[in-house]
C-alpha cells in the first residue's frame, strides 16, 4: 500500500541536513545522490548494482523516455519501475533541460516549446500539461514541473523573461499533476545568478505550494564559487520542512558544499560519464587510469571500497580494459564511481548524525 509523501529533517548541522524522504516506492535517506538512469538504464550498469551501492532512488528523463521508446509503451508495459524492474524511488526530470541543450531547433512561448528531436529531427511541441501527462504515465514517484532553463551567462533580462515563464508552467504543471498517495510534485526556482530573481520565483512557488523544490539554473557553467554564492541565499528562501533539490550537481567538492549551504537531493552524470572516460573517483582525488603509471599498479582503485572492482581488480588490470576499449572497463569504473558517491553521501549522513559535519566539510570540500 502507498504511503503518504512525507519529508522529515531529523538532525540539523548549522545548515546541512539529515533527513529522510517517504514515497509511494520506499523511503530515501538525505542527502541523498541520485544515480541518473537517463533512458531507463544507468550506463554501463545492472540495477543490482545500483542497489547495491546504496542508491535508493535513481533519475529518469522524460525527454529522451517520450522520445524512445514512448511513454505510451513504457505505460502498456507497467510503467517506469516495471519496464526496467526497479522497485524504489524513481524521479523524473521534466525535460525542460535537455529541450534547452540537446534539441536541434527550439521555438518557445508561453504554451510551450516546439523542438525538433536530436535523433532524428522530428518535431515535437510540448507543453507543461503534456510533459506532467508523460511522467503520469512513467509512474515516477517525484514528477518535475516543465520549466525554462537558460544558460550562463543569461542577461538580466532573459533571465528574468525565462523564470516569470517557468511560474506561468508552474501553475499549469501542479494544476496537471494528478494527485495520489505517496506521489509528488517538485517545483523549480530559476532566476539564473540574479538575488532578486530567484527571491520572486521562491516567493511564487511556493504561493503555489509543491512537495518539494529544486534549485534549477545552476551547473550551466557558472562556476563552484558563484554556485555557492547563490546557494548561500537560494537554500534560506525555501521552505525548511521541504526537500530542496540542487538539479544536475556535480563533483564530489560540489556536493559537499552544497550540502553544507541546506541541500537535501542531487543528481549527475558525472560519475558513469567519468568512468566511461576512463577516470575513477577515490578518497585521494580523482585518478585518470589511462595514465601509464598505471600499467602495473597492483593496488585497487581505493583500498577502502567495497565494489567488485576494488575487491577483486587491480588498477592495472583496469588500465589495460580502458586503453584496450573494452567494455568491461567502462562497467567496473562506472560501478565503481556510484559506489563511491554513495559510500560519500553515507559519510555525509554519519557527519551530521554526530554533529561533526563541520570538520568533514572543511577536510573534503576542496
Amino acid at each position: 500500500m502507498n504511503k503518504d509523501f512525507s519529508f522529515k529533517v531529523k538532525k540539523i548541522n548549522n545548515k546541512a541536513r539529515l533527513g529522510q524522504i517517504t514515497c509511494a516506492h520506499g523511503n530515501i535517506d538525505t542527502p541523498a545522490f541520485m544515480p541518473v538512469g537517463t533512458c531507463g538504464t544507468v550506463k554501463a550498469m545492472k540495477f543490482s548494482d545500483v542497489a547495491n551501492s546504496g542508491a535508493q532512488i535513481i533519475l529518469g528523463n522524460t525527454y529522451h523516455l517520450m522520445l524512445r521508446p514512448g511513454a505510451d509503451l513504457i505505460n502498456e508495459m507497467g510503467g517506469l519501475h516495471q519496464y526496467i524492474n526497479w522497485n524504489k524511488p524513481i524521479l523524473t526530470d521534466s525535460g525542460g533541460f535537455q529541450v534547452m541543450s540537446l534539441s536541434k531547433i527550439r521555438k518557445i512561448n508561453d504554451e510551450g516549446v516546439e523542438f525538433s528531436s536530436h535523433i532524428d529531427g522530428v518535431k515535437y511541441f510540448v507543453t507543461p500539461e503534456e510533459s506532467i501527462r508523460i511522467q503520469h504515465k512513467l509512474g515516477s514517484d517525484i514528477t518535475m514541473i516543465f520549466d525554462e532553463c537558460v544558460s550562463y551567462p543569461a542577461s538580466y533580462d532573459d533571465a528574468k523573461k525565462a523564470m516569470l515563464r517557468s511560474i506561468l508552467w508552474a501553475k499549469r504543471s501542479k494544476e496537471a499533476f494528478v494527485k495520489r498517495s505517496g506521489y509528488a510534485i517538485f517545483g523549480i526556482m530559476q532566476g539564473s545568478t540574479f538575488k532578486d530573481l530567484r527571491q520572486e520565483s521562491t516567493k511564487k512557488l511556493i504561493n503555489i505550494g509543491f512537495d518539494g523544490y529544486a534549485i534549477g539554473g545552476l551547473a550551466v557553467g557558472e562556476g563552484q564559487d558563484k554556485m555557492f554564492e547563490t546557494l548561500d541565499y537560494s537554500c534560506d528562501l525555501l521552505p525548511n520542512n521541504k526537500p530542496r533539490y540542487l538539479m544536475g550537481v556535480g563533483k564530489p567538492s560540489d556536493i559537499i558544499g552544497a550540502v553544507a549551504r541546506g541541500v537535501d537531493m542531487f543528481d549527475c552524470v558525472m560519475p558513469t560519464r567519468s568512468g566511461r572516460n576512463g577516470q575513477a573517483f577515490t578518497k585521494e582525488g580523482a585518478l585518470n587510469i589511462r595514465n601509464a603509471k598505471y600499467k602495473s599498479d597492483s593496488r585497487p582503485l581505493d583500498q577502502d571500497c567495497s565494489c567488485y572492482a576494488c575487491k577483486n581488480h587491480s588498477r592495472a588490470y583496469i588500465h589495460h580494459l580502458i586503453k584496450s576499449n573494452e567494455i568491461l572497463g567502462a562497467m567496473l569504473l562506472s560501478e565503481h564511481n556510484i559506489f563511491y558517491y554513495q559510500k560519500l553521501m553515507k559519510e555525509i549522513r554519519l557527519a551530521i548524525l554526530e554533529d561533526r559535519f563541520e570538520d568533514f566539510y572543511q577536510k573534503n570540500h576542496i
